[in-house]
């Protein structure tokens, strides 16, 4: 069985999941909807429903393999610790933005899995955006917008008699999205080759220089981190999220076991099989500070 969360697209979460074959989906027949995958309510709930049901996995917005959701790195390590991600697949985006034929001048009704992929591009296009939960029913935003108002939904959604506005490929023209498989694995996959790993970490203490022990620990490895970000915890010591590509299953092994021996606890979030994940997180061309120049 497959589902998703209540706040994601679903049918990029279908579209996912009959690209990488995932649970049967591939076998699903051409025109079926969305209602394919379940509707597990929101991500935390997901989480602990995949974890106490066998044979049971959902499909997740990851942001990227190589740069992880923030908000999907806080639920994973929240969650049982038998949940892992196991795959990922990039989607080409099937947003659209919709109106009626010369009345599209009101607000934009979106919902939020439209507003996480599209806002940039709408701020651009200076829409107006009026936020509604994912899984508000379509007739239900077609009453929002009212008789001016137009809507940002996926194509297979536009309704009868509406049609794609002006800017409408601009939604569609960016980036893929990046969607995961979420499994109870107990313990870690085992992988062979090349594999993206999402790791987190919490050094034993929370002093100067415990990180830089860690992260030496790390290097020492041979692995090249990507990407490292850090979180409070309740527990005192921060928490740290990281990802980069492992080379073999053994190199893992071994950073665990040392890691063990350091008392440092940790957790693999997700194993993605894989060396290049094309195309790559968003680049930001930094505007650093001057030079200083002495006199």
């Amino acid at each position: 069985m497959l589902g998703r969360s209540e706040r994601e697209s679903g049918a990029h979460a279908r579209l996912a999941a009959q690209i990488a074959k995932w649970h049967g989906a591939d076998g699903w027949p051409a025109g079926t909807g969305a209602d394919d995958l379940l509707d597990l309510g929101s991500t935390s709930t997901t989480l602990a429903t995949v974890a106490s049901i066998d044979d049971l996995a959902a499909v997740v917005h990851i942001g990227h393999p190589a740069q992880p959701s923030h908000d999907l790195e806080r639920a994973l390590l929240a969650a049982a610790p038998s949940l892992v991600i196991t795959s990922a697949v990039a989607v080409p985006a099937q947003w659209v933005w919709a109106g009626r034929p010369g009345q599209s001048t009101g607000s934009v009704v979106v919902d939020e899995a439209g507003m996480r992929d599209c806002r940039h591009v709408l701020r651009t296009l200076g829409a107006n955006p009026r936020l509604v939960p994912s899984r508000t029913a379509l007739d239900e935003r077609i009453a929002l917008a009212g008789p001016s108002g137009t809507l940002v939904v996926e194509r297979s959604e536009i309704p009868a008699g509406w049609e794609e506005i002006p800017g409408s490929a601009r939604l569609s023209a960016g980036a893929p999205i990046w969607y995961g498989l979420v499994e109870a694995r107990r313990p870690a996959p085992e992988f062979a080759g090349e594999a993206q790993v999402w790791f987190a970490f919490g050094p034993r203490d929370d002093h100067r220089g415990s990180l830089q022990q860690t992260l030496s620990v790390i290097a020492e490895s041979g692995i090249d981190m990507q990407h490292l970000r850090s979180h409070r915890s309740s527990a005192g010591p921060h928490i740290f999220f990281s990802s980069f590509s492992c080379p073999d299953a053994s190199v893992l092994t071994g950073l665990i076991a040392e890691l063990s021996s350091r008392d440092v606890a940790h957790r693999v979030l997700a194993v993605l099989p894989g060396r290049e994940f094309v195309p790559g997180p968003d680049a930001l061309a930094p505007q650093w500070a001057p030079e200083h120049v002495g006199s």
